[in-house]
């Protein structure tokens, strides 16, 4: 018998109320008071992030707070201002949400994840400040890579003993809008058959400078997910094997999911027809 009593929205199982505090929460991780009480420190922007001594070198400690998060408010399903949108999502007003640096302890597996990979970045001579960040929301444990780095760690997740991440799922691409510093970011989700975790990689770059080093030779899966990552927001995979689009027709003219692209008005070059603007 489900429990009516719910009024908050419409969550699966009303485990978590749509318009609860996790629709546009500000702090990442745990329960602040929680991580409080186990000795967390609050990370201040644009500083360092400690984490706690873990009797490895104080090196190996990944360093955070350093990334400026999107702070985009969403306005409308589309972007449409005049009565044109019939979405019905017109007037929805909704706060920029990005989750704040995590604060020591993370909780569960996380913990050892993060010291491991510190510590394996740091045996293979890799620069500390290639983790510019760790996040943890909504259950999942983000680590925001330098762009120039995403290989090397991308390498060091598959090759570590103690970390093992062989599977890359997921290349995707983000664009939070020409009014957001660093508005593109490249996704991906990765999989340790041998633990059962899941993590997941971001990296931010500016749209005048798109480029990131291909993660193909590394994981061969990325293969086809670079190239819709490319042929949908413009980012390039420098080393990639063959970036070509894999969606639109190879003369196609821009990227279709970039937030400057029109909505319409798009000839359709089999018909001759004219798609007409949303709006």
């Amino acid at each position: 018998m489900t429990d009516d009593t719910n009024t908050g929205g419409t969550s699966k199982e009303g485990a978590e109320p749509t318009g609860g505090p996790q629709s546009s929460a500000e702090q990442g991780g745990a329960d602040v008071a929680a991580h409080r009480a186990a000795g967390g420190m609050r990370p201040v922007e644009g500083e360092p992030e400690q984490a706690v001594d873990t009797g490895r070198d104080a090196d190996a400690v990944p360093e955070g707070g350093t990334r400026l998060a999107p702070t985009r408010t969403r306005r409308g399903m589309f972007g449409v201002s005049d009565s044109g949108d019939t979405s019905g999502f017109g007037g929805l007003r909704l706060p920029g949400y990005a989750p704040a640096p995590a604060e020591r302890p993370f909780g569960g597996w996380f913990d050892d994840v993060a010291d491991e990979l510190a510590a394996a970045l740091v045996e293979r001579k890799i620069p500390r400040g290639a983790l510019q960040q760790v996040t943890v929301d909504r259950g999942e444990i983000t680590f925001y890579v330098q762009r120039e780095r995403i290989r090397d760690v991308c390498r060091t997740l598959r090759d570590d003993d103690g970390l093992r991440f062989e599977l890359c799922s997921s290349v995707s691409g983000v664009d939070y809008g020409v009014d957001v510093e660093q508005r593109l970011h490249v996704v991906y989700h990765l999989l340790s058959m041998t633990y059962r975790r899941r993590i997941r990689l971001e990296v931010a770059l500016d749209v005048d400078d798109p480029h990131l080093p291909s993660v193909v030779e590394v994981y061969p899966t990325a293969d086809w997910h670079e190239r819709e990552t490319w042929d949908m927001f413009g980012i390039v995979f420098d080393g990639h094997p063959a970036l070509t689009r894999i969606l639109m027709p190879d003369d196609w003219d821009g990227h279709p999911q970039r937030k400057d692209y029109p909505l319409g008005g798009i000839p359709v070059e089999y018909k001759g027809a004219e798609i007409p603007p949303s709006g």
